[in-house]
């Protein structure tokens, strides 16, 4: 068989990381942990969670919105529309946003059905490896004991809810990571400025004493922005830190941001003599992607990647929990989707929302049991594995894209390779109507070595095969096959 390609270097780690990005692209290693575990969970869980399951749709930004598009950022005019419509909707249900502020919400949110172990139970027996809960979003609430009094502790649920996920993951044994979606929140806010008044506690929530244009070269919010976010790391010691939003710039920021990073893998190193066992996320696509792991918001790649990646994606349809909202892709497209990334030295971070109560909803609960079935059956190709020489074959073209992740159905011919201990696994996307041909396994081709046998996942069957010009033929001779639209070869190499 041809060699595997070899994703990443070894790379020699100086004694400290230097605070910039040349020195971060040398020495930022990804954990064998993260490349193995293929699969997490991320909890997008917070105030919108608490309002009116019945609420229009709010794109995640309810906070944002609310307040009218006075004032208002968005790119383009049906964005704009969806906040108008949300201010009237929140005006007739709640009273004018004058008199009843997002900070309103917060005695709502009361997390009283709130069980971590039992939700991180269930996720890691739905194939989760590490879960990554929302630490802070853009509005500005910490989930957590933070040294900013806008908290779940001092207020809402009066729960330290980080550290009660903390507890849950190391008792079931997956990894912990955080995911801080706060530098955006002085522009959030931007449209509530009008109502706020100097003096009251809702001041410093609503990021008054920040530009909520300028505030990327403010230094005091700049400042804030890393002492808050290194408070999260000190305190809580995550696994795996995702920032999902913009960060300081060198220009502008006086390098805070890639400061942060560089001290978080710092600690990391010195804790761990010198080997890294933490990872670090977040989206921009302009840096050395060998400098930190880039997360694929929803969207994904056309081709392989040398650097490992997450493909995130949302099972709720808008982040935070809607009753009307759920994800518009199906179970087999999204299961197809996972194994697409996988085969691309992806990652996959599932989003689940949780209800105000702590809940997850039936939808999701089916949706990730379903998923979770699939991976159970087929995880001798999922953990541990590698992707090979070539991603896969098929007529189904993936575009590379953030934001524009694939919703439509695979077919038979959609194949895609993993592999693992010298042993190739083939991914067949959806269920078979009649041979499988496999063009890319060819006699005479990359496949350099013999096959000596071909295992079903899931299946005992003695598998019908031989290799001819066109490709490797799997004969659909089946008696029974795994009750999934996605089936996996094991294809064992002499």
């Amino acid at each position: 068989m041809s060699t595997s390609f070899v994703f990443g270097q070894n790379k020699q780690l100086q004694k400290t990381i230097a605070p910039n990005w040349n020195s971060m692209a040398e020495n930022y290693q990804v954990p064998e942990w993260f490349q193995n575990g293929k699969i997490g969970v991320w909890m997008h869980w917070g105030i919108p969670s608490s309002i009116d399951e019945n609420r229009i749709e709010d794109g995640s930004h309810y906070g944002r919105r609310m307040y009218g598009d006075k004032d208002y950022d968005s790119r383009n005019e049906p964005d704009r529309l969806r906040t108008v419509r949300l201010t009237k909707w929140h005006t007739e249900r709640y009273g004018n946003p004058s008199e009843f502020g997002y900070e309103k919400f917060i005695p709502n949110f009361k997390a009283e059905k709130f069980n971590a172990n039992e939700i991180v139970k269930f996720v890691k027996e739905c194939g989760a490896r590490f879960i990554i809960p929302v630490a802070t979003h853009h509005d500005n609430f910490d989930m957590y004991d933070s040294f900013f009094p806008w908290n779940s502790v001092k207020m809402g649920p009066k729960k330290d809810i980080l550290r009660e996920w903390k507890n849950a993951a190391t008792k079931y044994g997956l990894k912990f990571g955080v995911s801080t979606h706060l530098y955006w929140s002085p522009r959030f806010f931007r449209t509530a400025r009008k109502f706020q008044k100097k003096g009251t506690p809702e001041w410093e929530f609503f990021n008054m004493d920040y530009d909520t244009f300028e505030f990327a070269s403010q230094a005091s919010w700049n400042e804030h922005w890393y002492k808050r976010s290194w408070d999260l790391i000190e305190k809580y010691d995550p696994d795996m830190f995702n920032n999902d939003s913009p960060y300081p710039s060198i220009k502008t920021g006086k390098g805070l941001g890639v400061k942060l990073f560089s001290d978080y893998l710092n600690r990391d190193l010195k804790e761990n003599n010198g080997k890294q066992t933490t990872v670090l996320s977040f989206k921009n696509t302009k840096e050395n992607k060998a400098a930190f792991t880039y997360n694929l918001e929803r969207g994904m790649f056309g081709e392989q990647q040398k650097h490992p990646w997450i493909w995130a994606t949302d099972l709720s349809g808008s982040w935070f929990y809607r009753k009307n909202s759920f994800t518009k892709m199906s179970l087999d497209v999204l299961i197809g989707n996972a194994i697409d990334a996988i085969s691309k030295n992806g990652v996959v971070m599932i989003n689940i929302a949780l209800k105000g109560d702590g809940t997850i909803p039936d939808n999701q609960i089916k949706m990730l049991s379903d998923f979770g079935a699939f991976v159970k059956t087929n995880q001798d190709g999922i953990y541990n594995t590698r992707p090979w020489t070539v991603y896969g074959e098929g007529p189904l073209k993936i575009i590379t894209k953030r934001a524009g992740e694939n919703l439509k159905k695979f077919s038979e011919k959609d194949i895609r390779f993993t592999t693992k201990n010298g042993n190739l696994y083939a991914f067949i996307l959806a269920p078979l109507t009649k041979d499988i041909l496999i063009k890319t396994l060819k006699k005479g081709g990359i496949l350099e070595r013999e096959i000596k046998e071909i295992q079903l996942l899931g299946s005992n069957e003695n598998i019908s095969w031989h290799q001819q010009k066109e490709g490797l033929v799997i004969k659909n001779n089946f008696k029974k096959l795994p009750n999934q639209s996605t089936i996996c070869f094991k294809i064992i190499i002499e």
